[in-house]
């Protein structure tokens, strides 16, 4: 994995490196919201429902920045858009933390700062590691996946214990300068969008590999592609992975702290699913270039599902551990694994476009469920509402991924990768 083709290091993974940890704080900003959410309102004086329509707000601002972002990396180049979204990230926090009314708070937090996070999120950064690796790409989005949990599992009870001791606008001052001082060495030093000709195969690979062939659907301009069976599919399961994930996030803890649970326990219990999923991940990823990855998807999304129904009955602390360890297995990789797919179809040209225009469809899920948390609490007074139909998305997205392509095949006919 850590070798290029003459024994020495190959420097992809200096970048995908480099993704991974700012893939950690902003998912962990974006994803960990929870912590935040009732010292926010309280602080401000905003209803539940109140403050989880802002979030909504900018969980779909985070979705309409993903294909936005796609296209200025197309455009501009990786490094650019990195440096503009932290730009952006920092001046949104100052003008939060300054934010006293709905609509400020609103276009500060809700909306500048998601627009911010989308141009420093994996979909700005899963073109340049789609171009630096073949052999070993879905091992390498993988980390990107692995990253997100981190931002979960180290964010949220760090988030935590911050706010309890600093106060949630010192927390996110913190978080600003945090992010800084990570993603401009990362874009000035390590981001390089030009991959080597061959990326990461290896000798004898590119000695049998085809010559002047290409993937069929390499060809398919964009406003063909997202009409496609295989595009609509993977777009379907991440709305349902849009909805659960941002619905823990945003609701998690709060949820729990309603059954009995304390604010800490609560964010251990979430910060756990992201803990055992960095571990999941590594395992996920190695089989991801091995294995069919739709199959793979589906029992993701199947296993996960059921671990929502899971978090609404736990009663004790060990039934709580125990259901984030067995939902943290399969936690991870849907996003991985549904870009991956999205290169293994239709080419590395447009995944960036593609992914961006999927995870729309993730973030448009994310919005719903952040609403829906908050309002169908306040409305009848349970989380069934909202939790029970995450599980029920999850369920019906496993069935969908197994009708998605097998890996290594395009529309037209197999992909021919040397070593697949």
């Amino acid at each position: 994995m850590n070798q290029g083709r003459n024994g020495s290091w190959y420097f992809g993974w200096n970048i995908v490196a480099g993704a991974t940890l700012l893939t950690l704080l902003t998912v962990g900003m974006r994803m960990g919201i929870g912590p935040f959410f009732l010292p926010i309102a309280k602080d401000l004086g905003f209803s539940r429902s109140l403050l989880a329509g802002i979030v909504a707000i900018g969980m779909i601002c985070y979705g309409i920045g993903m294909p936005i972002a796609g296209y200025l990396v197309g455009k501009h180049g990786t490094r650019s858009v990195l440096l503009l979204g932290t730009v952006i990230v920092i001046a949104s926090i100052l003008w939060t933390v300054t934010a006293t009314s709905p609509t400020a708070f609103t276009l500060a937090f809700g909306v500048l700062m998601s627009i911010g996070l989308a141009f420093t999120s994996p979909v700005a950064l899963t073109p340049v590691i789609s171009r630096w690796f073949t052999r070993r790409r879905g091992m390498a989005l993988f980390f990107l996946s692995t990253g997100s949990m981190a931002g979960i599992a180290i964010m949220t009870p760090v988030f935590t214990f911050a706010i309890e001791s600093a106060g949630w606008r010192g927390t996110l001052i913190g978080f600003a300068a945090a992010f800084a001082a990570l993603t401009i060495p990362v874009a000035l030093f390590v981001i390089r969008d030009t991959a080597p000709p061959h990326t990461d195969l290896l000798p004898e690979q590119i000695a049998t590999a085809p010559k002047g062939t290409a993937p069929a659907a390499e060809s398919l301009p964009f406003s063909e592609a997202i009409r496609t069976a295989p595009f609509i599919k993977v777009a379907l399961g991440l709305f349902a992975c849009g909805f659960s994930m941002n619905l823990l996030g945003t609701h998690g803890v709060p949820m729990l702290m309603d059954h009995g649970f304390d604010a800490m326990t609560s964010s251990l219990g979430i910060g756990l699913i992201g803990l055992v999923a960095i571990f999941s991940t590594q395992v996920l990823g190695r089989l991801s270039d091995t294995l069919p990855r739709r199959n793979i998807l589906a029992a993701i999304y199947f296993i996960r599902g059921l671990g929502f129904f899971a978090l609404l009955l736990v009663g004790t602390h060990w039934e709580l551990y125990a259901a984030a360890t067995i939902g943290g297995i399969a936690w991870a990789g849907s996003i991985a694994l549904s870009s991956a797919i999205l290169a293994d179809v239709y080419g590395v040209r447009l995944v960036g476009l593609l992914y961006g225009w999927a995870y729309l469809g993730h973030q448009v899920g994310a919005m719903i469920s952040s609403w829906l948390g908050g309002w169908g609490y306040e409305k009848f007074g349970t989380h069934w509402i909202a939790f029970g139909a995450a599980g029920a998305l999850l369920l019906i997205a496993a069935g969908v991924a197994l009708r998605l392509p097998m890996r290594g095949f395009t529309l037209m006919r197999p992909i021919a990768v040397a070593g697949r």
